[in-house]
């Protein structure tokens, strides 16, 4: 009897095991798809470890991904697709395919639109934004909001933001914020930088770095015909320096541990965004104009200060102006 007993316990504590083995298994699967980190940062999910998205809605997820990761390889100038955008890929703005913390991503796409945006004055749809990202950082026409891509794409994006409670920003999203600085940013340091931290990769004219089929660009260009447009939102200097701060140079900076000053940041935002690029109208833009950023480069404002100090600063005396 004893025996019979140990011999029932020994294959309930088997069973046991292997229930927990399978419930860690699980819980790894879980952690890989949605993983996590000790200060809550967001960070982008793999359609690679998920299984439990499946059928034709993993189909359109995995593509949308590709249509972010090579944009142009589908739309661009030699895309197979359609030729509605200058060349540059969305995941050279959005990076990771717009997985990446503080990389400009989509993690509070789904969870916060449609929302009513100041830029235009009406609310806003998933597809409005990403038109938008056409005409203006890809510097095309907008894409066809019926076609398979679109809706590739904005599966991939709602899949992106799933975890992401409705109406929230997690923390990692988007682009860091820095504090002004008390001089205006100088465009002539921020040559410095670049060249000595960004033109291996962007050129010493900003031209970037086609790959070998000439089809997209392994590294963007910053300026000239084929980069972004001056409606672009990486054109106010906010963004583009707090996007330089948490990665780049590319590759090696980290939010955690940034390469460049916030100084040499503004600078070189100031640089980049002093050269030529193409013009979009934005005249329809900002139908109230006291809703403009304060780093907003083109007149008309409802204060005083000219639009050279809009673009590069000293931001501080207007941030003044408007708390008032």
């Amino acid at each position: 009897m004893k025996k019979m007993h140990f011999i029932l316990l020994a294959v309930l504590a088997l069973i046991m095991v292997r229930l927990v083995s399978m419930w860690f298994i699980r819980l790894q699967d879980k952690m890989a798809v949605f993983p996590t980190t000790l200060d809550s940062t967001w960070h982008g999910p793999s359609i690679y470890v998920d299984n439990t998205t499946k059928g034709e809605e993993r189909e359109l997820i995995i593509y949308g991904q590709e249509l972010i990761v090579h944009t142009s390889r589908y739309l661009g100038p030699k895309g197979s697709v359609a030729k509605i955008t200058s060349g540059m890929n969305c995941q050279n703005c959005h990076l990771q395919g717009g997985a990446k913390a503080w990389g400009n991503n989509y993690a509070a796409v789904f969870s916060t639109y449609p929302k009513y945006r100041d830029r235009s004055g009406q609310k806003e749809t998933i597809y409005k934004r990403v038109a938008d990202c056409m005409e203006r950082s890809l510097n095309g026409t907008p894409i066809d909001s019926n076609s398979r891509e679109f809706k590739a794409m904005y599966a991939y994006i709602k899949w992106l933001g799933e975890g992401v409670p409705k109406g929230k920003k997690p923390h990692g999203s988007g682009i860091q914020k820095l504090n002004f600085l008390d001089r205006a940013a100088d465009p002539t340091k921020g040559h410095i930088v670049y060249v000595q931290h960004c033109q291996s990769c962007h050129g010493s004219t900003g031209e970037g770095l086609m790959t070998l089929d000439e089809k997209e660009y392994t590294y963007p260009p910053l300026w000239g015909n084929n980069s972004y447009n001056d409606g672009a939102g990486l054109f106010r200097l906010s963004n583009f320096a707090g996007y330089v701060k948490s990665n780049m140079p590319f590759q090696i900076a980290t939010h955690q541990k940034p390469t460049l000053t916030d100084e040499q940041c503004w600078d070189v935002a100031a640089f980049v965004n002093s050269q030529s690029r193409p013009h979009k109208d934005q005249s329809k833009d900002w139908p109230n104009v006291a809703k403009k950023p304060i780093d907003f480069a083109f007149a008309p404002f409802v204060d005083s200060f000219s639009e050279k100090q809009h673009k590069y600063g000293p931001y501080k005396p207007i941030q003044q102006f408007y708390r008032q």
